[in-house]
């Protein structure tokens, strides 16, 4: 049971009511306390009165009354974007409970889709009180307290707050393709089969493709035919289709391999010291506590077939 004491904090910060600061918003927007009555449905006495009783409880002025109307002073005009960005939080807050009070927002990077798309849909298949709406992003960062999502996954370095984090998997490179895409023997595939082949890179800089080449022990790429994607997403697509050889990451490709799509010929695979993160605020829902019970599971599940193909077919290395 909640005691006084758990809401002390709201004694402390003193603030004035929402309807003053809705009013203040909307005078300040304004600077005409008739136009402002009016979109507030009130009169403009009332409007007035409120704006007097907010700056007696702050103890400082808000307007400056003229005869051409009104002027926000310096302290005003400080005040104003954090009300305004407090007002329309709260409203945003008020319009996603409304519309779907069981929506769950989740900013992840495009590249990590394959892995999470089959498994969100199976989460919703097997819990159809739960919807999950999936926001992919380029972007590899999420900033809880200016976007609304209630949860990310991150790609990167390992981030300093585990406290609500929950590491996925790590990224794990090798090149990858369709099974007749190589010529030579299943398991008896060497770097000279690429020669003369497209190799697809998920970033501008290769820096991909040229670290699983130089722990391969091979200065420079092997081939002069290339093609450049914004994403893994997009080389890996590429791949599919028959157009190259992409540099995939093995945990999410997962599903590819296992269904036949693609291939792994090369035994060697690098660990970039880069992982996928589950992040999300303090005290998260039950809803939400679902699905990241759910997720934190089937990337177990992933990190478990990861170690099997390496001990049984491949090799890990750890870049430096």
């Amino acid at each position: 049971m909640a005691t006084s004491s758990d809401f002390s904090y709201l004694t402390a910060l003193n603030l004035p009511s929402l309807n003053l600061l809705k009013t203040f918003s909307v005078v300040a927007k304004t600077l005409n306390l008739t136009h402002a009555a009016e979109l507030l449905h009130i009169t403009q006495g009332a409007v007035s009165r409120q704006m007097t009783g907010l700056e007696t409880a702050l103890g400082y002025p808000l307007f400056l009354r003229q005869a051409r109307g009104l002027t926000l002073t310096p302290r005003g005009a400080q005040l104003l974007p954090a009300v305004q960005q407090a007002l329309e939080q709260m409203g945003e807050a008020f319009r996603r409970v409304e519309s779907h009070p069981d929506t769950l927002r989740i900013k992840c990077p495009t590249c990590s889709m394959r892995w999470l798309l089959p498994r969100v849909i199976q989460l919703q298949n097997d819990r159809p009180d739960i919807q999950i709406e999936l926001t992919a992003s380029i972007a590899h960062g999420v900033d809880f307290s200016t976007e609304h999502f209630d949860a990310a996954i991150v790609f990167g370095r390992a981030p300093d707050s585990p406290r609500r984090a929950h590491h996925l998997f790590d990224e794990v490179l090798t090149p990858v393709c369709t099974p007749d895409f190589l010529p030579g023997r299943k398991g008896h595939f060497d770097v000279g089969c690429l020669a003369g082949k497209t190799l697809l890179h998920p970033t501008r800089d290769r820096r991909d493709w040229l670290l699983w080449l130089r722990e391969a022990g091979v200065k420079g790429l092997p081939s002069a035919k290339s093609q450049h994607f914004d994403t893994l997403d997009l080389a890996i697509n590429s791949a599919l289709q028959g157009y190259g050889v992409a540099i995939g990451d093995l945990t999410l490709i997962e599903d590819d391999l296992q269904a036949g799509r693609v291939i792994a010929p090369f035994p060697l695979c690098v660990a970039s010291g880069a992982s996928y993160t589950l992040l999300y605020p303090d005290s998260p829902t039950p809803v939400l506590k679902v699905a990241i019970d759910y997720l934190n599971e089937h990337a177990r599940i992933s990190r478990q077939k990861l170690s099997g193909l390496l001990s049984s077919s491949h090799r890990l290395v750890n870049s430096n």
